[in-house]
């Protein structure tokens, strides 16, 4: 198993860092190969600029810059993304890393010119994990209609395997957690990526 953990947040401290210990401690147990973006500490930059658009369907410069995120991705048969959700989305880091990473040649194809859909790349990806922080409530999430976990498991998933195994987990309202709902979470966590990468 060669898994890629997509990580997300600016503060060592954060309990998001402790949920990325616990997938990284599940996927050594599983004996995973395993990969980490830490995409705060990398300084990965997230603005999609003029030449970037430019060249973002060009296959030979499309990479340029990202070749090592690009590289992980195509290794990679499990990918798992850790972050906090605000403002019920992506941080902007990690949205914009999916504007730049996931790009015509790596994450799909362009249609055929006579008109289509675009075509999955991720095909080799088979188990795919979102693992997340929400301030809001479940209900209130809901009902906005939580669209960081939809771009995830919804958009990206669509390019993966058609049979990937996924796996969610969600510890709510976070800005009034306890050390007993933190604890009862990461043991979520480590549960939910036994049974992933089963």
């Amino acid at each position: 198993m060669k898994a890629l953990v997509v990580y997300c947040h600016p503060r060592a401290e954060s309990f998001n860092h402790a949920i990325k210990d616990t997938v990284i401690a599940r996927l050594t147990h599983a004996g995973a190969e395993i990969r980490l973006l830490d995409l705060y500490a990398d300084g990965f930059d997230p603005r999609m600029t003029a030449q970037g658009l430019e060249f973002i369907e060009d296959k030979r410069l499309n990479r340029v810059g990202i070749e090592n995120h690009c590289a992980a991705i195509e290794w990679c048969d499990t990918i798992i993304f850790v972050y906090p959700t605000w403002w019920y989305g992506l941080p902007a880091v990690l949205k914009g890393w999916l504007d730049r990473v996931l790009v015509s040649g790596v994450a799909f194809q362009m249609p055929p010119p006579e008109g289509g859909d675009i075509i999955p790349n991720l095909t080799h990806i088979k188990r795919f994990g979102v693992y997340t922080t929400c301030g809001a409530s479940w209900w209130l999430t809901r009902f906005i209609g939580a669209p960081g976990r939809r771009t995830l498991m919804r958009g990206v998933r669509l390019l993966c395997a058609k049979r990937c195994r996924t796996s969610f987990a969600a510890h709510y309202l976070m800005d009034s957690s306890t050390d007993a709902s933190r604890k009862a979470h990461l043991a979520r966590v480590a549960r939910k990526v036994d049974r992933l990468v089963a």
